[in-house]
């Protein structure tokens, strides 16, 4: 199986923002966070970072403000640490599947339940 270099850059960049947002981001409005997924273009220019939150809609907003404010460190913090010519430009995306899968899990389990009596 044959890696394009798009998809060493995307590990490359959601390990490294990992540790950036979850260990060295100090601020208060970020909350429980994971960077589920990066996505570069091919031409590695930009990149779109996937990040679960856990908490409440309000949580979830307010980390995801405090990340695009954030950018211009992050951009900082990976050119100082990935071999890059062109740091890309980052947007996050609020990342949703792990609600959803809570979501169907909850569902299928009311589904399997009996009519008229409890689940054991």
């Amino acid at each position: 199986m044959t890696y394009k270099r798009a998809d060493r850059v995307n590990a490359l960049l959601q390990r490294e923002l990992g540790t950036i947002i979850s260990e060295e981001l100090r601020d208060p409005r970020i909350a429980f966070s994971t960077v589920t997924a990066v996505e570069v273009t091919d031409d590695l220019r930009s990149a779109r970072v996937h990040v679960s939150v856990l908490g409440d809609d309000e949580q979830v907003a307010s980390t995801m403000r405090a990340l695009d404010e954030a950018k211009a460190y992050l951009r900082h913090e990976l050119g100082s640490r990935v071999d890059l010519r062109f740091v890309p430009e980052l947007t996050f995306v609020s990342d949703q599947s792990a609600a959803r899968s809570a979501r169907i899990a909850t569902l299928l389990r009311e589904a399997r339940r009996p009519e008229g009596g409890d689940e054991r």
